[in-house]
């Protein structure tokens, strides 16, 4: 059993993460401010190795008091996005990247951190050219570029491994329609039809209970693992925006989509990523595409409104 801080843990990665740590024996602390209302670890409660935290991860005291007696910190805790972090540039700032120093200077030595950080760090790509660990960071939004600094800032710590994640997408107790594929996928299911804005564009995808089993695959892997960075994602799903649309279109046969010939669209990721270095690993991903547009389908049964974005 280790004991484990995640900041953040309320959130939609953390909401599937936590409860399969303490599944699995795990003391779990969730450090999280609650800014969504959301009420998605309720079911974590009932677990004597479950603690919560309702506060700040900018807050010395705080983050100085949690990490003390920790193995383990997984750093979840963000500002996501590149549109929520244009809405309030200082928090991005401050909560990506200066929360992420004050961690680092927090931690002993011998304390291990696994921290999530986006693959739109890669900016845009060469054409045809896939994107590995030494391909050059070239962040070109706010988000991509505090994230970037945090990987830095978590590496320096010596004892880290960082998990390069693709586009995410997948139902979670508290769900985000804001990703690109849940957000495709509702709109097809409940306005039938998208103007897609340059179409072109490309980017990778991974299902949320694949960056879960990162997570645990890391950990079980540490010591060969550490002081490197792994693209997350699926070598299936390097599609561009149209790609997607189609094969949205193969499960819900009345939705419509057309590229517009004018109009930006204002996140301009375009790359192709390789997973190679994580599947040398012994990691497999064991969810598809297909899998997750399926579950989605389900899940926009239930979810009627679009409450679940970040902005």
């Amino acid at each position: 059993m280790a004991k484990i801080l995640v900041t953040g843990g309320a959130g939609y990665l953390g909401s599937i993460l936590v409860p399969e740590l303490l599944r699995q024996g795990h003391e779990v602390t969730v450090l999280d401010a609650f800014l969504f209302g959301q009420s998605s670890l309720l079911e974590c409660c009932a677990s004597k190795n479950f603690n919560i935290v309702k506060g700040d991860v900018r807050d010395k005291d705080t983050i100085t008091k949690l990490v003390k007696d920790k193995d383990f910190v997984f750093p979840l805790a963000a500002i996501v996005g590149a549109p929520a972090c244009n809405i309030d540039k200082t928090a991005a700032v401050s909560v990506n990247q200066d929360a992420m120093k004050l961690l680092v200077e927090s931690l002993k030595p011998e304390q291990k951190i696994i921290v999530p950080i986006t693959n739109s760090g890669y900016g845009i790509g060469e054409k045809g050219i896939h994107c590995t660990e030494e391909t050059p960071m070239r962040p070109i939004s706010l988000y991509g570029k505090t994230k970037v600094e945090a990987e830095n800032m978590a590496m320096s710590h010596g004892n880290t491994i960082s998990l390069r994640l693709a586009t995410v997408f997948g139902a979670s107790p508290r769900m985000r329609i804001d990703l690109l594929v849940n957000d495709f996928t509702y709109r097809a299911i409940k306005d039938r039809f998208i103007i897609v804005f340059e179409g072109h564009f490309k980017r990778n995808y991974i299902h949320i209970r694949d960056v879960t089993r990162a997570f645990i695959h890391a950990m079980a892997n540490f010591e060969t693992m550490k002081n490197n960075a792994y693209n997350v994602g699926l070598d299936s799903a390097n599609l561009s925006k149209l790609e997607l649309c189609a094969k949205i279109k193969e499960y819900i046969p009345s939705f419509v989509y057309l590229e517009s010939p004018v109009g930006e669209d204002p996140d301009k990721r375009d790359y192709i990523v390789s997973n190679e270095k994580l599947a040398k690993t012994g990691f497999t991903p064991a969810h598809s595409l297909d899998d997750g547009i399926q579950e989605l389908i389900k899940t926009f049964t239930i979810i009627n409104n679009n409450k679940y974005g970040n902005v």
